[in-house]
């Protein structure tokens, strides 16, 4: 059996002390994975930002606000686990200078942003040889053109892609490609089965015993 780490939901950006940015990133999909993973016999750490979802009891989460803290966590767990599901949706970007207090609103708010690190290519970077990466990639369109650049750049194992209908909903629709771009499988419906699915396909590709 495997030690699987789960990164999951939307990370926070602040901008004051009261307003920051984020996603509609749920935590359902992270959620479903953990509970087929555990029904199986593995062992599941998920490094969350702030969701309302449950997760199963038996899963080891550890709460996060930032996509920083949410890196910085996963890196600490890293070394324990033999393989990595990335369905975070961690922020891209945040505030060059976080503001104190609340900004009045007569000011008006103009963002000066920088780009967040990379949590799944700098996890992948400091990965050993034997520890498999899977990322996911939501794309507008579905398009998989980006999702294959991500997964070269990335240096994941394995990129699952979706688009913006899987957001906050019960059911989703993905399409699976490995590092060499090739289209290794498809499914929909509920989060719950298409977890289940994930898993055989990552096991018959990670050589994991699952």
């Amino acid at each position: 059996m495997a030690h699987i780490l789960i990164t999951a939901g939307p990370t926070r950006a602040y901008i004051d002390d009261v307003r920051f940015l984020t996603n509609a990133s749920s935590g359902r999909m992270a959620a479903a994975l953990a509970t087929a993973a555990i029904a199986k016999g593995n062992t599941v750490s998920i490094v969350s930002g702030p969701v309302s979802v449950q997760y199963p009891a038996e899963a080891r989460v550890t709460s996060v606000i930032s996509t920083g803290d949410m890196l910085k966590k996963s890196l600490t767990l890293l070394p324990r686990v033999d393989g990595v599901i990335a369905t975070a949706a961690p922020c891209d970007f945040e505030p060059k200078q976080r503001e104190k207090g609340k900004l009045p609103r007569q000011r008006g708010l103009v963002l000066d942003l920088k780009p967040t690190r990379d949590i799944i290519a700098t996890l992948a970077r400091q990965a050993k040889p034997s520890q498999w990466m899977v990322a996911f990639a939501l794309e507008p369109d579905g398009d998989p053109a980006r999702a294959l650049k991500k997964i070269t750049a990335k240096k994941c194992d394995l990129i699952v892609l979706n688009d913006l209908t899987a957001l906050d909903t019960s059911t989703t629709a993905v399409t699976v490609y490995d590092h060499s771009h090739k289209l290794i499988g498809q499914q929909e419906g509920t989060k719950t089965a298409v977890a289940r699915w994930l898993l055989e396909l990552i096991g018959s590709h990670s050589g994991e015993s699952e």
